[in-house]
Formats: C-alpha cells, sequence, structure tokens
C-alpha cells in the first residue's frame, strides 16, 4: 500500500500521455495550435463546462427537495434542467451520501467521468494505483484524503462505465440554513462530487 496519499501521487507519464504532449508541442511550435487557445479550452473543462456546474446541482438539489428527487430518480434530466449536457453526460446516475451511507466513484477499466458535470478527470482518478484500491480498499483511500468514517457508516462503491457515469450528492454542511444557492455551491468541490471528499463547512457568520 502507498503511504503518499493519493490527491499527491505524481507517477511517471504513461507512453500515451507523453506523445500527447510531445504531439502538443509540435504543433504549438509549427503554429499550427495558439497556445492561448489551448488553455482556454482547458480553463473551460476544469473551471467553467465542470465542477462549478455539478455544485450548482447540488446547490439546487440541497435546497429544493422536488429537484433533489427528480435528481435521485433520473439524473439525466435533472442535470438537463440546469442546462447541463455535453459528450460523456448522456446517462447519468446520482447517488446520496447520507449519515448512514457514504458512497464513492471510480472506473476500474478506464476513466469513464461526468465531463459535463464534474470537468476533466483528475490524474488521480485515472491512475491504476485508485481504480484497484477504491474497490478493494475503499476505506482506506478515503482515509488519505482526509475523510475518516464512523466504522457503522456503509461505505459503496460505484464503478462507472461507457454506459452510465455517477456523480455523488454529498450531505449538506450543518449551520448552512442561511445560506442561498450561490453561496452553498461554493461549498461543494469536484472531489466531494466523487465522493472523495466532503462538502466544506461554511465560514459565512
Amino acid at each position: 500500500m502507498s503511504d503518499t496519499p493519493l490527491p499527491h501521487h505524481s507517477a511517471p507519464l504513461s507512453d500515451l500521455e507523453q506523445r500527447v504532449k510531445s504531439l502538443e508541442s509540435l504543433l504549438i511550435e509549427k503554429g499550427l495550435v495558439d497556445p492561448a487557445a489551448l488553455d482556454l479550452l482547458v480553463d473551460t473543462y476544469e473551471t467553467r463546462v465542470g465542477p462549478r456546474n455539478g455544485a450548482s446541482v447540488v446547490a439546487r438539489a440541497w435546497t429544493d427537495d422536488d429537484y433533489r428527487q427528480r435528481l435521485l430518480d433520473d439524473a439525466t434530466s435533472a442535470i438537463l434542467e440546469q442546462g447541463y449536457r455535453g459528450r460523456q453526460g448522456e446517462h447519468m446516475v446520482c447517488v446520496e451520501n447520507t449519515p448512514q451511507v457514504h458512497n464513492m466513484v471510480v472506473c476500474t477499466l478506464c476513466s469513464c467521468y461526468p465531463w459535463p458535470v464534474l470537468g476533466l478527470p483528475p490524474n488521480w482518478y485515472k491512475s491504476s494505483e485508485y481504480r484497484a484500491r477504491a474497490v478493494s480498499e475503499p476505506r482506506a483511500v478515503l482515509a488519505e484524503f482526509g475523510v475518516e468514517l464512523a466504522p457503522e457508516v456503509e461505505v459503496r462503491v460505484w464503478d462507472s462505465t461507457a454506459e452510465i457515469r455517477y456523480m455523488v450528492l454529498p450531505m449538506r454542511p450543518a449551520g448552512t440554513d442561511h445560506l442561498d444557492a450561490g453561496q452553498l455551491a461554493e461549498l461543494v468541490s469536484r472531489d466531494s462530487m466523487i465522493g472523495v471528499a466532503l462538502a466544506q463547512e461554511s465560514s459565512a457568520a
């Protein structure tokens, strides 16, 4: 078992990743790709097309019980209500964390991931270490991310596929009744929607 927490794991680049980086450098060098456009594309998936969208979905579910139920019954349609759609977001399932059950998501075969609501998958999500250990020892993996659960809390691991992609509805932090949806969305991280983190506590008075 690795002694290094998965979020900080820095495995060497795979052959494919090295080839992609080399190709990217060559295209930029020959003037065929604008680095600014490439940066914009990455930023779009990391900050605008991804986690912020998911956070908006979660915040609405926390404040609207009818929407929350629609999200749990048919996540694809409920997410579409928010205007979020796209490739790798066609068949969504949302699983809810409760005081009794904690959910986390993995893709054991590759790295299937709901881009429209979570953006680009982090490197650790794609790593063989996470993909294997999330299934075999999920509590240990959660502990490495800083999530310590009571023994009586059941941990459920959901394996995303090309047909179905999962997102976690984290528990709403206590003491946030006074916050609006925008403020609540700020408490929701990408990792909490994968299930390897909890929603943040509010610092608002």
